[in-house]
């Protein structure tokens, strides 16, 4: 680069000629941090004039009206800033939430965004370059995972004055996609979960069997399931309550403030946790244990301490290919329950409420099958009204 010459036009403002001789503009604009300290933000490369001019009245603007933390991390890269929010942050965040907010930056933000500079970083090239490679890849429903968990580590910049705001929030992935990911394949009909679970309380032991049937007549989350103590089930009002969430990695908060619930539970289910609580009490006493009201209510026969939630899959998986039903995971069962219900025509407030979701979270899921069992209703009616006008056509016939 040649020596530098004053524009005009701004005192921070140069122009210089590069190796081949070519004239660029640069600035070089002195402000105080918020520490009161001296510091120089410059830029170079502009191709005119007038466009090196409105970058420094940008920055200009950020110094006077006291964004200089802006200024400060201009040139901070998309890894850098999240790998520097992930390790401030990680101690404060749940072990779920933690795990994907790592993986997350490892294997989908860092590889593909890393080396851009968040502050230049446009909504095309992300969209383009991150969401639609993605897409690629993954499922939508991740898709949209990873996007959120952007979009939550940019919102921490915005709040560290880092960035003025948020550019992506209006982004979004195509919501038919991710509604047909979220079910595809993943529940049972009626028939489908009888036959599994008919094989369960023949060829499993009594603690799975005991499980599914409670996952199934439930719709809980499993870390739901493994949650629940013996003073979460009221025999005489035939009723659960969840209050927490367990899996592998320990006791937990349920996941929303609507995953707090009270719901009703039938006979066949207050029937077989009865059985299921006496065979705890004597496989406890074997182990030298005695059964109390605020223990976990699924245990290990052969140990009798708390069932693991790997184990659960392991069965389930024994039980599909023993019956050559369709593939389903834990989670299907809560899909299979909320499925059954909205085609036994059961309103989106009471399945939200039971399931522990939102109702525009229900809908956000479940639309589609709302759709036909709409579909459905109408056909019903139309074939009322027609039959009732047939009558009355046969009658004045007479």
């Amino acid at each position: 680069m040649s020596k530098l010459s004053k524009s005009k036009k701004d005192p921070e403002l140069y122009y210089y000629f590069s190796a081949k001789g070519e004239k660029r503009w640069m600035y070089r604009h002195s402000y105080k941090d918020y520490t009161g300290k001296w510091k120089e933000k410059k830029k170079q490369g502009f191709t005119s004039e007038k466009e090196a001019y409105r970058s420094l009245l940008e920055v200009k603007t950020k110094s006077v009206d006291g964004y200089t933390k802006e200024i400060d991390h201009s040139n901070i890269t998309v890894s850098k800033w999240f790998n520097l929010w992930y390790e401030t942050n990680k101690n404060d965040w749940k072990v779920t939430s933690r795990q994907q907010r790592e993986m997350a930056i490892r294997i989908a933000i860092n590889p593909l965004l890393g080396h851009y500079k968040l502050h230049e970083l446009d909504k095309t090239t992300y969209k383009r370059v991150f969401v639609n490679m993605l897409l690629k890849s993954y499922k939508p429903s991740t898709v949209q995972l990873f996007h959120t968990l952007f979009k939550i580590g940019v919102n921490a910049a915005v709040d560290d004055e880092i960035l003025a705001r948020n550019r992506f929030t209006k982004i979004s992935i195509n919501q038919n996609l991710i509604e047909e990911d979220k079910l595809k394949g993943n529940f049972l009909s009626a028939d489908e979960l009888h036959v599994l679970l008919k094989d369960a309380e023949e060829n499993e032991n009594i603690t799975v069997y005991t499980l599914l049937l409670l996952l199934a007549y439930t719709g809980l989350r499993r870390g739901e399931a493994f949650g629940l103590k013996w003073d979460n089930i009221d025999f005489k009002e035939k009723t659960l309550t969840v209050e927490r969430t367990r899996d592998n990695k320990g006791v937990r908060s349920p996941k929303t403030n609507n995953s707090y619930r009270t719901i009703s539970i039938d006979d066949k289910l207050i029937n077989q946790l009865q059985l299921y609580k006496t065979w705890c009490k004597e496989t406890k006493l074997s182990f030298g244990r005695k059964l109390r009201q605020d223990d976990f209510i699924f245990i290990s026969f052969q140990t009798g301490k708390e069932y693991t939630d790997a184990s659960i899959l392991y069965a389930l998986r024994r039980c599909i290919k023993r019956t050559g039903i369709s593939s389903i995971t834990p989670h299907g069962l809560r899909h299979t329950h909320a499925t059954l219900l909205i085609n036994q025509g059961v309103g989106v407030k009471y399945v939200a409420e039971r399931l522990g979701n939102t109702p525009m979270m229900i809908l956000d899921i479940y639309g589609h099958t709302f759709k036909e069992v709409e579909r459905e209703i109408v056909d019903m009616f139309s074939a009322s009204m027609n039959e009732v006008s047939a009558k009355f056509s046969a009658s004045f016939g007479k």
